[in-house]
């Protein structure tokens, strides 16, 4: 319709009409690409906010699972210092120090929430997070994954092996049972049993209790363990530090009844 309306001017020369249509023309596009722009900055911005809300939730999550492996490994580390004094008590109680040693060889792993951030990524809508969210915390946050790293090395410890290897299957099987780790409704592990009851034979625990003390592979490898566990915690405790880190930088500030934090 405007251009049969041009070249009618046109044919009558017309020029200011011309020129006004040709105004219109001009001003119509620019107006169609701007409001073309509002909506997409506008939609830009709703996502933004949506991928910050996700990533929120992820992180207070993932926050609540690294106090809970800090809180476990707390727990393992008192078993390490209780087992070490029980190796060198010629009194020792044999159940106590069969479960207490087992505890020491305990791990866990919660990994991180990762799905909204690889959708992200994934999209290239890095730059949809608030200003220096990714530089604030959240690509050295995702970058590694320190906490499978632990995990990793402590299981695959050569007290962890020595421990048990040395303790029959059926004492371990109760320990399983009776004195390990407490799990939540998803079977997720979130801690150790309040009261630990071992249902073994007492001439099986108080031989596994004497070869434990036999051995000198486990009081060597149990000092070890003590060191790498002690820096694995500060790691951990590190994790946490970088998580609330990142939720500073999304501006969404931590709330400890959210969290379970002091």
């Amino acid at each position: 319709m405007i251009l049969s309306r041009v070249i009618h001017h046109v044919k009558n020369q017309q020029w200011t009409a011309v020129f006004l249509d040709f105004v219109i023309v001009v001003v119509g596009v620019f107006i169609g690409i701007q409001v073309s722009n509002w909506n997409a900055a506008r939609e830009n911005a709703q996502l933004g906010r949506e991928y910050v809300r996700r990533l929120s939730l992820d992180l207070k999550v993932d926050l609540v699972g690294v106090r809970q492996q800090a809180a476990y490994y707390d727990e393992v580390l008192r078993a390490i210092r209780q087992a070490d004094k029980l190796l060198q008590d010629p009194d020792a109680d044999p159940k106590t120090l069969v479960t207490t040693a087992y505890r020491a060889t305990e791990v866990m792993y919660d990994p991180p929430t990762q799905a909204t951030w690889r959708q992200i990524v994934s999209s290239g809508h890095l730059g949809l997070l608030p200003e220096g969210a990714v530089e604030g915390g959240l690509a050295n946050y995702y970058g590694f994954n320190t906490a499978g790293d632990i995990y990793e090395q402590l299981s695959r410890s050569a007290y962890r092996r020595t421990v048990r290897q040395i303790i029959p299957l059926t004492i371990q099987q109760a320990i399983r049972a009776g004195c390990s780790d407490r799990r939540n409704q998803i079977g997720d592990v979130v801690g150790f049993v309040k009261t630990c009851t071992l249902d073994a034979d007492p001439a099986l625990v108080k031989s596994a209790a004497q070869a434990l003390k036999g051995d000198p592979e486990v009081a060597k490898t149990l000092r070890y363990q003590y060191s790498n566990l002690s820096t694995a915690i500060d790691n951990i405790h590190a994790i946490g530090n970088l998580i609330q880190a990142c939720l500073a930088a999304l501006g969404k500030p931590v709330n400890p009844t959210e969290t379970g934090g002091p």
